[in-house]
């Protein structure tokens, strides 16, 4: 090997640098779900069941599956929102869903929010936490509940409480994935007509 091999590499002074490339800008579009979304949003949560304990579930979703779902949704008119970056990608999802399927639950939902891997960190779940909130209050919903794995979601919690949620209770060892048992802790915000 030659000697200037081995010699460290000379680094131009900053002024001589060229300028750094300018972050891309994170922008994307909140709106209604539509059924041609429904591939995208059944990767993201797919990957939240392979990889995480924020979801009890272990099978991942089907088409069919989430189609029932969607349709389901849409008759309650219940908000189901999207982030759409400009290009086009679904970037996260949120939804409420019937908390328990007797009449006397009717005004009283679960919320779920997802954002896909390279979406997280970005403010984005607070922005679809907001918009669903406002879209439930105005469908009629009075009671959104949110129901969070006790370990690894603690982001979530954070941000729940930002918006007002309150604990109402911790269950113990209710779920058991990864060989291992899984708590969960309750929130509830009452949506309250804006004055």
């Amino acid at each position: 090997m030659l000697e200037e091999e081995y010699q460290p590499r000379r680094v131009l002074p900053p002024h001589l640098r060229a300028p750094a490339a300018p972050e891309p800008v994170f922008a994307y579009e909140i709106r209604e779900a539509v059924e041609a979304d429904l591939p995208w949003i059944r990767e993201i949560y797919n990957h939240y069941v392979a990889n995480s304990t924020v979801t009890f579930d272990e099978k991942p979703w089907t088409l069919r599956f989430l189609r029932t779902k969607f349709a389901k949704i849409r008759k309650l008119g219940h908000p189901f929102l999207v982030a759409e970056s400009p290009s086009g990608v679904i970037l996260g999802f949120a939804y409420v869903y019937p908390w328990k399927e007797k009449a006397a639950y009717r005004f009283t939902v679960e919320n779920s929010i997802y954002l896909g891997p390279g979406a997280t960190g970005k403010g984005l779940g607070r922005v679809l936490l907001e918009q669903l909130l406002e879209r439930s209050r105005e469908a009629g919903i009075k009671e959104v509940i949110a129901v969070i794995a006790d370990r690894g979601a603690e982001a979530s919690i954070a941000l729940h409480e930002q918006f007002g949620f309150v604990e109402t209770g911790r269950m113990a060892r209710v779920g058991f994935k990864f060989e291992r048992w899984l708590g969960i802790v309750m929130m509830q915000k009452s949506l309250k007509k804006k004055r």
